[in-house]
């Protein structure tokens, strides 16, 4: 359905768009377990942005043969080796390195993002951080789809698993932008709106995973060669598997342990780790800034993300009827 429109309400709004396009949201029920039907059933919630223009037609993206993106056709389950309830996977060792340019306005570029627990931030609460990394950038679709598709794997102790394919949850429009909030001062938000499922549904598990209607996130970017630090716990990703940015992007980290999402460019990189802080959930009242659709009324049957990834390959009823699968 398209990019859509923003539209400065105020005209004094310190906002600067730098990056236009749309957002997809998937859910994926836990090993074994056929559908979800309440959030304790969820193993992953993910995050899918598909940059479609900005402050810049081109923008840099990891070389096509690093990550996993270089070794995407070499994938495959070990039956010696997991973690848990997820299949470790014989791929690439290190995370995104090296420059390649894409045109965002001629060319697809898809990023998965994988969130690192199963909702979105609660607007009201601003100290609890989501933190998320980049597991997958590419210009070519079927990547994204074979990575939300069913996974069949043996492990040495559990025997024989199978990772339930994603399922659609949410389809919508978002904008990556500058935020200054003083003089001096400036932060990066993404913001997005929804268009999918429609107003008049249920939104059940929209709802209970903290998928608003619209949403409003400071973005911040980790230097991968700083540790954490204490102020935020999360996990992190292993080592090999932390983006290398070229120099120009790694520089605008000083010794400093996070940068705002500017450029974009950042998360072009497998293994860019970031973090998503609520800011509100009223992109309006907060920026000054209100972003509308291409359709008042989205038709479930004109869905970019159906066009895109099939619904073979995402079941879509949490998409068009706001209810789990």
């Amino acid at each position: 359905m398209g990019q859509g429109q923003e539209v400065k309400k105020r005209s004094d709004a310190p906002v600067e768009i730098q990056e236009r396009g749309e957002i997809f949201f998937f859910y994926r029920p836990k090993v074994n377990k056929e559908e979800a039907h309440s959030p304790d059933d969820v193993q992953r919630l993910y995050m899918v942005l598909r940059p479609e223009s900005g402050e810049k037609p081109v923008e840099q993206k990891q070389c096509p043969d690093s990550g996993k993106e270089g070794a995407k056709h070499g994938l495959s389950p070990s039956s010696s080796h997991h973690d848990g309830d997820e299949p470790r996977l014989k791929e690439h060792p290190e995370g995104g390195h090296g420059a390649q340019e894409v045109n965002i306005e001629r060319e697809p570029l898809l990023r998965l993002i994988i969130l690192g627990r199963k909702s979105l931030p609660d607007p009201g609460e601003k100290s609890k951080p989501l933190w998320g990394f980049v597991d997958l950038v590419t210009t070519n679709l079927d990547d994204i789809k074979d990575a939300l598709k069913e996974q069949e794997y043996n492990t040495a102790t559990r025997g024989h698993r199978c990772r339930p394919r994603a399922r659609a949850l949410a389809e919508g429009i978002y904008r990556i932008l500058r935020h200054k909030y003083s003089d001096k001062r400036m932060h990066t938000h993404l913001i997005y709106k929804l268009e999918l499922p429609p107003k008049d549904r249920q939104n059940e598990p929209q709802e209970v995973l903290n998928v608003e209607r619209e949403g409003s996130f400071i973005i911040q970017i980790k230097n991968p060669e700083i540790p954490g630090g204490r102020r935020y716990y999360f996990p992190g990703v292993q080592s090999k598997r932390k983006a290398v940015y070229p120099a120009h992007l790694q520089g605008l980290f000083g010794n400093k342990r996070w940068h705002p999402a500017d450029p974009p460019d950042f998360l072009n990189y497998e293994g860019c780790e970031l973090l998503l802080i609520s800011a509100s959930d009223n992109i309006e009242e907060e920026l000054g800034l209100e972003l509308r659709p291409e359709t008042e009324e989205p038709n479930p049957e004109c869905s970019d993300l159906v066009k895109m990834f099939g619904p073979d390959v995402a079941p879509i009823k949490p998409l068009f009827e706001g209810t789990w699968s």
